[in-house]
């Protein structure tokens, strides 16, 4: 009964983590501290999904960013940057060109 019931519990967190995780908020690594912007998402067949933390950078310098397994994230605010404020009319560069 107990192990059921604390499987429950998890379960609810994991959701409820999950559905605050999004691309554009800050998210902190619960194991590092690592902390920064959610530039990216990938999904795995597996079910392991991965976000990508960008730093803040200080002084124009460039940090690197580093994908960190969803179950670690713990989100710092509920808003951040608008994926839309950033996105240009077409986005993906030339390798995403048709060519015929």
């Amino acid at each position: 009964m107990k192990q059921e019931m604390n499987k429950m519990l998890w379960k609810n967190k994991d959701e409820k983590n999950k559905a605050e995780i999004k691309i554009g908020i800050i998210a902190e690594d619960k194991i590092t501290g690592f902390k920064g912007t959610i530039t990216g998402k990938a999904e795995y067949l597996c079910g392991c999904d991965q976000y990508l933390l960008t730093p803040k950078s200080e002084e124009n310098e460039y940090k690197d960013s580093m994908w960190i397994d969803e179950g670690r994230l713990i989100p710092l605010a509920e808003e951040g940057i608008n994926p839309e404020d950033v996105q240009v009319e077409k986005n993906g560069g030339p390798c995403r060109k048709v060519r015929m």
